[in-house]
């Protein structure tokens, strides 16, 4: 691969996952200053040369979620006024995804709004991964490259050799995904019929599909609370299944979820990378943390020597 005008920078918000990428790609990370001053804001200084690169600027908006978005657009603005020749904001995981339309009266479309500010600010181009609504890739109007977990996660699934497995749903947006990686999983297919009465909070009403005497694995774009998990995850085990475990990209894990997780029945809990995990969260024995970071470099790879991307869409 010529990687001579490739250049991958980082913010803070993921340093390991920027790390590995680079070393998947066998080349130097890039250079860059960032401090925060006595008031909060966010400053940076790109400490090389990046006039005519092709620069990639690694940064999920996570928690902090508004620093690590500001952290973005003012990287992003660097970059543009310091002559790169295109910047790619890779974003594994887009923060504020969950708010993608008006589900009531006088709310914002916070997704939208966020796709305005990195357009705004100059990125050309965006590759995020497992985002919570794919029409978010409509609030854009530069190209927007749409990775999926689903091969890793599939993938160590496969290497466990469970007998007897069912993929569940935990909500009727999720079908899509879990029908998915069902079938290549060669298992059953199971759905949860939730309603949500507030945000972050919500009730299983009926359990679709045949959960006896399986061994049940809940598939999911994100864990934020496990209020939902936790719940589903009971409901699961009163209806006869014999173990139940749970898979997804994004591993938010706000408030007590690893409270939740604890005193669940839920044996394992498998996420990637795409958000470090916290202190706690890692001395969790049930969490279980894969990479994505061979993933994103080949897309990276693809975009910079401008090939085909559609082959990890998969």
């Amino acid at each position: 691969m010529s990687t001579g005008r490739l250049k991958v920078f980082s913010g803070s918000a993921n340093l390991e996952l920027a790390a590995s990428i680079c070393e998947h790609l066998e080349i130097p990370q890039g250079d860059i200053l960032l401090t925060t001053f006595s008031d909060g804001e966010v400053h940076c200084q790109i400490l090389e040369n990046v006039r005519g690169r092709d620069v990639f600027i690694v940064q999920p908006t996570c928690a902090p979620v508004n620093t690590s978005l500001m952290e973005l657009l003012i990287m992003i603005d660097a970059f543009k006024r310091a002559s790169a020749k295109r910047v790619t904001a890779v974003m594994p995981y887009f923060g504020y995804a969950r708010q993608d339309r008006k589900d009531r009266p006088r709310v914002p479309i916070s997704s939208k709004l966020v796709a305005n500010l990195l357009q705004a600010t100059g990125a050309d181009r965006i590759l995020s991964m497992d985002l919570h609504a794919p029409q978010i890739q409509g609030f854009f109007d530069i190209p927007v490259d749409h990775l999926f977990a689903t091969p890793v996660l599939v993938r160590h699934i496969n290497e466990m050799s469970v007998p007897n497995m069912i993929v569940v749903s935990p909500d009727s947006g999720g079908v899509e995904r879990a029908r998915a990686i069902a079938k290549r999983l060669d298992s059953g297919l199971a759905i949860i019929d939730k309603r949500r009465s507030s945000p972050n909070v919500a009730d299983v009403m009926h359990i679709i599909g045949e959960i006896e005497g399986r061994n049940a694995i809940i598939v999911d774009d994100m864990i934020d609370t496990a209020g939902t998990l936790t719940k589903v995850a009971k409901a699961l085990m009163d209806k006869g299944a014999v173990s139940v475990m749970a898979a997804a990209a994004h591993p938010v894990l706000s408030g007590n979820a690893i409270e939740r997780i604890e005193n669940s029945p839920i044996e394992k809990v498998i996420v990637t990378n795409s958000i470090p995990l916290t202190e706690a969260a890692r001395k969790c024995e049930r969490i279980e943390q894969l990479s994505v970071a061979e993933l994103l470099g080949d897309a990276i790879r693809s975009i910079h020597e401008e090939t085909s991307v559609s082959s990890l869409f998969i």
